[in-house]
């Protein structure tokens, strides 16, 4: 499938119209509670059909999708909720269709970083549902502190207007800053439900190409399932845990040798799971980090300075037509070069 580059640039989109899965709380550090001298804004709020019977805060999520939840369940507990003139202060209780009343809502940073910003992106695919992209390495998916704009979610916002209706602008899952490669996007709500329900059903195929430290020895093809929790030694990053000691989730990675050379070795990878940082961690414990991962115990090398990962091969079922999608993206340049500074052998 041709690829196409699109130059962004669309009318601005109405702040107040403009967060799901893995990406829904990001960014809460704190930068939420700080209003910077601004302006309350009182919110009316009604409950449709689609929030009845949801619990307060998940309702206020769909409600008023430019805060993240954990911010609206602090608005709740101060008070900043009414339904039906009755003051509500948990985030438990269970709404009503029909029920109307507002929330006070104070604008923050993140709050703020929903805008739309002009950007070159390379789109893959696209249809009336979604969008394929092919995210560039140092392109940050999401406003997060230090990052509150010039990020994916920005761009999206100034390619369609209607991703300012979507929580998140249609994102439903991430790449770490830089990591390049495929992802898939929403344009609709059905659309993004669908998504969300396909990645958690483990029904979206995502591979990767790494390039790591060390010669490989030992098997071709290598399964690794070693379950992912903070490491309890550094809370800014993720580890492979004992369960029974830390808390964690479990993570299987399929890697399968493509080249190894006397500097490291050039590996495909295939998630089963989608833990943060899964291949980073995973690659690490079992003695190979990444070329340039510092946070894993890599080292820039072959001139490359970010992590060399790249999200090669995403496939699915379009969630609205059932027709089966397969996309494939080639290393970019960054990496290309780097494998033929090891003489690293890669056949697309």
């Amino acid at each position: 499938m041709k690829l196409s580059k699109l130059i962004i640039s669309t009318d601005p989109v109405d702040d107040d119209l403009t967060e799901a899965g893995d990406a829904g709380d990001a960014g809460d550090a704190g930068e939420e509670g700080a209003d910077g001298g601004l302006a309350c804004e009182t919110r009316a709020l009604r409950m449709g059909e689609a929030q009845h019977g949801m619990r307060l805060d998940r309702a206020l999520v769909d409600l008023v999708p430019e805060f993240s939840r954990s911010y609206l369940q602090q608005l709740i507990e101060s008070g900043a909720v009414t339904l039906h003139g009755q003051v509500l202060r948990k985030a438990a209780t269970k709404v009503r269709v029909g029920e109307v009343g507002a929330i006070e809502l104070r604008p923050t940073q993140q709050s703020q970083a929903f805008k739309p910003e002009p950007m070159v992106l390379e789109v893959v695919f696209e249809d009336a549902h979604l969008r394929v992209i092919n995210k560039p390495a140092g392109l940050v998916v999401h406003p997060a502190p230090g990052n509150w704009s010039g990020t994916l979610l920005n761009g999206l916002l100034a390619l369609d207007a209607q991703a300012s209706m979507l929580p998140r602008a249609g994102i439903v899952h991430r790449l770490d800053k830089d990591t390049s490669g495929l992802m898939v996007v929403a344009r609709t709500r059905a659309a993004m439900d669908a998504l969300v329900g396909l990645i958690a059903a483990r029904e979206v195929s995502r591979q990767y190409l790494a390039l790591a430290h060390r010669p490989w020895v030992g098997p071709k093809q290598r399964s690794v399932v070693l379950p992912i929790g903070r490491d309890p030694r550094n809370r800014l990053r993720m580890a492979a845990v004992d369960l029974a000691q830390h808390a964690g989730k479990t993570a299987r990675t399929d890697i399968s040798l493509l080249d190894s050379v006397d500097q490291g070795c050039f590996v495909h990878c295939a998630l089963h799971t989608g833990r943060t940082h899964q291949i980073r961690v995973h690659m690490a414990a079992i003695g190979h980090p990444l070329v340039a991962d510092v946070l894993y115990g890599g080292t820039a090398a072959a001139g490359l300075t970010r992590q060399a990962l790249h999200a090669t091969k995403l496939a699915f079922v379009h969630p609205m037509t059932g027709e089966s999608l397969s996309f494939q993206a080639p290393p970019p340049a960054d990496l290309q070069a780097a494998l033929a500074d090891w003489g690293v052998r890669y056949n697309a």
